[in-house]
């Protein structure tokens, strides 16, 4: 069979069964996939991704208090009655170190729902890029999700999933076949930052990086929030060195 390599730009333009088999990316930069990267690497025991606030609500109720955080957003802001909002600033050792992390978001964990039918789900931020890179290197099917902001395109999004398809398309050996969203989403990448073609010779700053990410409509709504801070915690690429990933039931996230 060929290797396939895809990129979905919204959630909805993927049907679930059309990824059993497949290894899915989950991307939602700014920023449900960087908090996750970032509450694993602090570290929390595991993140149970939620669809629904009052499914997280359930979770929890089944979850001992000394165990458990509630964490998330709706429009960008935190919850009523939640610990934790979903800025990858406020998860720290303090924080959740040693618990389950309750998880709910506007956009990133109901994109984690729809790939639960794929063979392998991981987590994908810039803060562990090429960490993600190198576990895709060997995979035969790969899908790249990106979140978007409220069924918007998001630029953070389709920024990171270009940089994949280049690495993997330049890194040689392989041959995959692409959709149209993942030759546009490498071409939106090299526009934005004209890069060299050698594996690895990105000189990639944070800030300029950040310059694109405010750009997207999630980085335009944190600005307005007034968050820019978390815009900078999402362009601190390759922060970290590990992937997280969906376990088998798709309940749970843990480091892989």
């Amino acid at each position: 069979m060929p290797h396939t390599l895809n990129v979905y730009t919204l959630p909805k333009l993927v049907e679930p069964e059309e990824l059993a088999g497949a290894t899915v990316v989950v991307i939602d930069v700014l920023r449900a996939s960087t908090t996750i990267v970032h509450a694993l690497e602090a570290g929390a025991k595991e993140v149970i991704p939620c669809e629904t606030v009052d499914e997280a609500l359930a979770v929890a109720r089944d979850t001992p208090d000394d165990d458990m955080v509630l964490a998330g957003e709706r429009g960008g802001l935190p919850i009523d009655g939640f610990r934790l909002g979903n800025s990858p600033r406020e998860f720290n050792l303090h924080s959740v170190g040693g618990k389950v992390v309750v998880f709910t978001t506007t956009n990133g964990t109901r994109a984690i729902a729809r790939a639960r039918g794929a063979d392998r789900v991981l987590i994908g931020a810039f803060v562990n890029a090429t960490a993600v890179f190198n576990e895709l290197v060997e995979e035969e099917r790969i899908a790249l999700i990106c979140a978007g902001t409220r069924g918007q395109i998001g630029l953070d999004d389709v920024l990171l999933a270009g940089m994949l398809v280049e690495r993997l398309q330049r890194r040689g050996g392989l041959l995959y076949e692409q959709n149209a969203q993942a030759v546009a989403a490498r071409e939106t990448w090299l526009q934005a930052f004209a890069l060299p073609r050698v594996l690895g010779a990105e000189p990639l700053e944070p800030e300029r990086l950040a310059g694109e990410l405010r750009k997207s409509p999630g980085g335009k709504n944190l600005l307005e929030l007034g968050m820019e801070e978390d815009i900078l915690a999402a362009a601190e690429i390759d922060r970290f060195h590990g992937v997280p990933e969906l376990d088998r039931e798709g309940v749970r996230i843990r480091l892989g």
